[in-house]
């Protein structure tokens, strides 16, 4: 494992055991965060087990990260189950693999992940889904340096779904699942005299999906709009003597689409999703009323024990919240949505060709990138894969990588009889 590996471990462990609070300032004329130069700066959402969150697959990963409305595949488990209900197929799998960090020459942190349905009829489905985060491997010293031990700090999640059709054009779904995070490879390790735990948590997604038969232009087509709460769950720690646990990440997905039907062998699909973190925005502990003197910020801390109450919010109290908690008001609330954008083209049922955009503003992560893509279905068997063109000067994890999925729909042969 080479230097940058290790740390970017030791990065994720010093985040995990942060109880200091940065003395970072509130500017009331800049209506943002600043810095010493009086800059306005990041003031981006945090969570725990950010995993949830990736996008799984290089269909959606080729169309911006778009999934909440798009024509379903066994990977709209992730992004809004309900959807699979509207399958023409009665059975998928997939399986994605996603490189991590491959611009860092870090070839053993990937992100794995296995989904599957099967639907009952024409009015439910089930299905399930499996996802495997892999940090690579880190070596234990003591303080000495002498090495004790190997560890494979690793995360997954499994999900179970149930969808239902609630009428023509309408679909619900509930999924539950399971998450489990070890930052240290399942190893009892001491930083800084604080035992790392392993982080488990209990969660569910509710989605909705309604679904229609419109035209536009003169061509048939299918107008789809989706809305998504996924993981609503237990708040999480790596360290009891933390007064506060950390939210999940908690998000409320909406998506439109249209897919028309240009002839018979020609279909295009255009998809739109907003995105926005259901946890509490962070408050500056100080206030610069202008004048370059700080003053504490009383909405911080009003229990007086220095940890910012936004932090120990109940679980319903922060996801309910967290519309109109911003320090900024309903403008910083804005600030906190994220846009994908994308379109499909399918020729034959066969050929694919996908591309897309994603933003966020630059106060609130400042992600944005381009993505491509291509799919190949024959018979029982697909392949789709995805590239990412970054355009902001924020790394992305997946920057210049290449990823794939491979699908598989069964219900073929049940066809064939």
């Amino acid at each position: 494992m080479n230097f940058r590996h290790k740390l970017f471990i030791f990065i994720i462990l010093c985040i995990s055991l942060l109880k200091v609070n940065a003395q970072v300032r509130w500017s009331v004329a800049q209506n943002c965060f600043t810095d010493n130069n009086g800059q306005c700066v990041t003031n981006t959402l945090l969570t725990a087990v950010p995993f949830l969150r990736i996008a799984p697959d290089a269909r959606s990963g080729a169309m911006g990260d778009v999934g909440v409305a798009t024509t379903p595949d066994a990977n709209s488990i992730h992004f809004n189950a309900s959807n699979l209900v509207f399958s023409e197929e009665a059975t998928g799998l997939s399986m994605t693999y996603t490189p991590w960090l491959r611009n860092l020459n870090l070839d053993d942190i990937f992100l794995l992940y296995l989904s599957g349905y099967y639907k009952m009829g024409k009015n439910q489905v089930f299905g399930g889904a499996i996802r495997y985060f892999s940090l690579g491997e880190i070596d234990f010293t003591d303080n000495q340096g002498n090495s004790l031990d190997k560890g494979y700090p690793r995360e997954f999640d499994i999900t179970m779904m149930y969808g239902r059709k609630l009428g023509d054009n309408l679909s619900a779904s509930l999924s539950a699942k399971y998450i489990y995070s070890t930052l240290t490879g399942g190893r009892n390790i001491l930083v800084g005299g604080v035992e790392i735990n392993n982080a488990r948590s209990f969660a569910a997604d509710l989605g909705l999906t309604y679904r229609k038969k419109a035209k536009l232009g003169g061509y048939n087509g299918d107008w789809t709009l989706g809305l998504a709460i996924t993981n609503v769950g237990s708040k999480v720690t790596y360290n009891n003597n933390l007064d506060y646990k950390d939210f999940i990440p908690t998000n409320l997905g909406l998506g439109t689409s249209y897919k028309m039907e240009l002839d018979k062998y020609n279909t295009l699909m255009f998809g739109f999703d907003i995105n926005k973190l259901m946890v509490p925005t962070p408050i500056a502990q100080y206030i610069d009323e202008g004048d370059g003197i700080l003053v504490p910020n009383p909405e911080y801390s009003k229990d007086g024990d220095d940890i910012g109450d936004y932090r120990q919010k109940s679980l319903f109290d922060g996801i309910l919240g967290s519309f109109g908690d911003a320090q900024g008001g309903f403008s910083e609330e804005i600030k906190e949505l994220s846009y994908s954008v994308g379109a499909e083209y399918w020729y034959d049922k066969q050929f694919a060709f996908r591309l897309g955009y994603f933003a966020e503003h630059k106060e609130k992560g400042n992600r944005k990138y381009f993505t491509v893509g291509a799919g190949i279905k024959y018979n029982i068997f697909g392949i789709n894969l995805s590239y990412l063109v970054p355009t902001s000067v924020i790394p992305n994890p997946l920057d210049n990588t290449l990823r794939f999925s491979l699908l598989f729909d069964f219900s073929v042969f049940s066809s064939d009889e």
